[in-house]
């Protein structure tokens, strides 16, 4: 009871929270179906029982917040209707709708007592939320921009958006790394939350730091190990949408084995539904471009061998050609050279003969000519001081004179001259 003291009446703090306890359990005593967004589930473990954050947001802002509890036996009843519908278990992040008491408790204030989820309006909401980011980039203009970029002939430098953990990117390098055609790829690891709403902004941001070096890379790959329908429900953000659309490289999805594809699986320029398959289109790639190399590689080969078979057998026709023209060649200049052996020989011997007899008739007329021929005939030399004389006055008077004859020399005084 209150107290009364100089005229006011007291409550105590129990008496106050007792009394709105009990109004709010006059007021609300029905169960209320309530939309919200659970941003915290606050799943304990050791007790199973939940205890969501639930807020409400208009333009990004929170303008309505209250803690509710989700006792151990209803969170495992709707998580199990979750994983059964959506492939995915109840999780925070996400707009829910919900069936839930009204109450307040004096020690822990006020809460909603959440005993039903409907996992088929999270469904709805992303259809929602899917839709009308597909409007928005098309009034844009950008919904297929991406689409639209020329992609590398061989995409080997590729920036990665992914958990290191991932077991969707092991899967991924296991198939890259080990391809038995020995293709070599060059990644860069740039890691990313891929889950729930931090997700959105941990994307954009690496996004936007692979944007400012897009010249050494050839293509972006994001990379998520798979998951059901809620887990993607990131993926058909407006704003990470836009961002996969707008970027200046072209942008690959490998985020998960659900058959509903996302915004950023529709704008990116290429979306395979598991890592695995986008190992494979990468890989591919290489093909197109190494199987028409090595098919142009190997007619070269066949090209360049019929070239040299051709080539030696020309090499071996001319070279026959030139044995069997210069054996006829030699054969003919070397009769050519036996008859002008042949003929200078006779020539020779002729001319020989004939020089022989000039020199022959030379030596006869020498011999007649010769003074002993002379002197032989009844001629004499006469000889003054040694010097033949042929006219009598270079002869001086009372000089000596020699007279030779065919036998002998006469030496006499000159006298007198006629």
């Amino acid at each position: 009871m209150p107290e009364q003291i100089q005229d006011r009446t007291i409550f105590s703090l129990l008496e106050v929270t007792r009394s709105i306890q009990k109004t709010l359990a006059d007021r609300y005593q029905s169960l209320y179906w309530i939309k919200a967004e659970m941003n915290k589930l606050n799943h304990y473990t050791h007790s199973g029982h939940c205890y969501p954050e639930l807020v409400e947001k208009k333009e990004g802002k929170v303008v309505a917040e209250i803690r509710s509890v989700l006792w151990k036996a209803d969170y495992q009843r709707i998580n199990q209707q979750f994983l059964k519908l959506l492939n995915e278990p109840l999780r925070e992040g996400i707009t829910i709708l919900f069936q839930a008491g009204i109450s307040y408790d004096p020690l822990y204030g006020l809460s909603l007592k959440i005993v039903d989820i409907d996992p088929t309006f999270v469904l709805g909401e992303l259809e929602k939320e899917k839709i009308e980011s597909i409007r928005r980039l098309q009034e844009e203009g950008i919904y297929d921009a991406n689409k639209k970029l020329p992609f590398p002939t061989v995409p080997k430098r590729l920036a990665i958006v992914s958990v290191e953990t991932s077991k969707g990117l092991s899967d991924f390098f296991k198939i890259i790394q080990a391809n038995p055609w020995g293709y070599r790829f060059e990644s860069t690891l740039f890691p990313a939350l891929l889950q729930g709403d931090k997700s959105v902004p941990s994307i954009i941001k690496q996004l936007a730091v692979i944007a400012e070096q897009t010249e050494a890379f050839d293509a972006v790959a994001i990379i998520r190990g798979g998951g059901g329908e809620v887990g993607l429900s990131s993926y058909n953000n407006y704003l990470l949408a836009r961002a996969i659309a707008i970027f200046p490289i072209p942008v690959l999805t490998g985020i998960g084995h659900s058959t509903n594809e996302t915004v950023s699986e529709m704008v990116a320029y290429k979306n395979a539904i598991t890592p695995s398959e986008l190992a494979d289109f990468l890989i591919q790639k290489f093909h197109n471009f190494a199987i028409p190399v090595d098919e142009a590689q190997r007619r070269m080969v066949r090209a360049c061998q019929a070239i040299f078979t051709q080539q030696e057998a020309q090499l071996q026709h001319f070279s026959q050609q030139i044995s069997w023209s210069g054996k006829s060649i030699f054969m003919t200049q070397r009769n050519k050279i036996d008859n002008i052996q042949s003929h200078l020989q006779l020539f020779s011997r002729q001319l020989l003969k004939e020089h022989y007899a000039e020199i022959e008739n030379a030596s006869r007329l020498v011999n007649l000519a010769s003074p002993k021929q002379i002197l032989r005939r009844g001629f004499s030399i006469t000889r003054v001081a040694g010097k033949a004389i042929t006219d009598v006055n270079e002869v001086p008077d009372g000089a000596t004179i020699e007279t030779e004859l065919l036998h002998g020399t006469i030496h006499s005084t000159t006298q007198s001259k006629t």
